[in-house]
């Protein structure tokens, strides 16, 4: 079971509590608004819905702007981001993006972040959130988590992108919580390793599978959205699979699988030149994150 800490208030507005899922390979974190008084009848709700994040929940890559940030408060450098972008592009043009791939990546950006301050990181992917990222999000896909809400049935990002990042991301949108990659603390810095696994491919699917014995859902009553393959592991493990804006071969397997498909990006050429790129940026860079939720999540 996961260990729970709730956050102290002096209102009366519940406030965002973290929960670490402990005891698997595939460690991951969460924030989620702790139920009213009274409402234990909604605290293990049947179904979810599961939205990745770049390209579905938002135009772009939010790794990308997290990595800019670090690159302005000196913490990266040009090099360090053209790097990262270039070798994820390359994986993405060859059609080799695989795991191995991306944990070299992985690697080399946790190494780079090592020893930075957590309250830092934090207040960091606060300003990349309210100043980059909100004003990218995607009306149509926000109000579909929206409507999930509204039916009474959790909302969750999984991402691969830092959890602290998608925590105040959820947060900031009002809904149940995030999955992302976790990294490793000690004495309030990042060690420069990971807690488990990056949230990426099939990771996605075991943190979905993990989730939903914490929280008591039944994952034939989920829906899943995302624009990438490399979910396909997430979108099977739901019982209904939503593509959006989906790349080329995520878009065979929907027409495959009889998916709905919902594409929301303005121009068809400039989608289909963009997106690898920002992918490419969004996954490299993404990756020089890390977290810290309260009592180590």
């Amino acid at each position: 079971m996961s260990e729970i800490e709730a956050s102290s208030s002096a209102s009366a507005t519940p406030r965002p509590r973290s929960v670490r899922a402990g005891g698997t390979a595939l460690t991951h974190s969460v924030v989620v608004e702790p139920a009213a008084p009274g409402d234990d009848e909604h605290a293990h709700l049947p179904s979810a819905a599961f939205f990745d994040v770049d390209n579905t929940l938002m135009h772009g890559a939010s790794g990308y702007w997290l990595a800019r940030a670090l690159a302005k408060h000196g913490v990266l450098t040009s090099r360090d981001l053209l790097s990262f972008a270039w070798k994820q592009a390359r994986f993405k043009f060859q059609g080799a993006e695989n795991h191995g791939h991306i944990s070299k990546v992985k690697s080399s950006a946790l190494e780079l972040v090592a020893g930075f301050p957590v309250d830092e990181m934090r207040t960091l992917c606060e300003e990349v959130v309210d100043r980059d990222i909100s004003p990218r999000i995607l009306a149509p896909v926000r109000r579909l988590a929206e409507r999930h809400l509204e039916s009474e049935q959790e909302v969750w990002l999984v991402t691969a992108s830092p959890v602290e990042l998608a925590g105040i991301l959820a947060s900031r949108l009002g809904l149940t919580g995030a999955l992302g990659t976790i990294a490793e603390i000690e004495d309030g810095c990042y060690t420069g390793r990971l807690v488990g696994d990056l949230m990426h491919g099939p990771a996605k699917a075991a943190g979905l599978e993990q989730l939903a014995d914490e929280r008591g859902l039944n994952l034939d009553q989920c829906t899943a959205y995302s624009d990438s393959a490399n979910d396909l592991p997430m979108l099977r493990k739901v019982g209904r699979a939503i593509a959006v804006n989906p790349d080329s071969r995520l878009a065979r397997q929907a027409r495959h699988y009889g998916w709905p498909v919902l594409d929301y990006r303005r121009g068809r050429r400039a989608a289909k030149l963009a997106l690898p790129a920002a992918a490419a940026a969004g996954v490299g860079a993404g990756l020089l994150y890390l977290h810290k939720s309260r009592g180590r999540d």
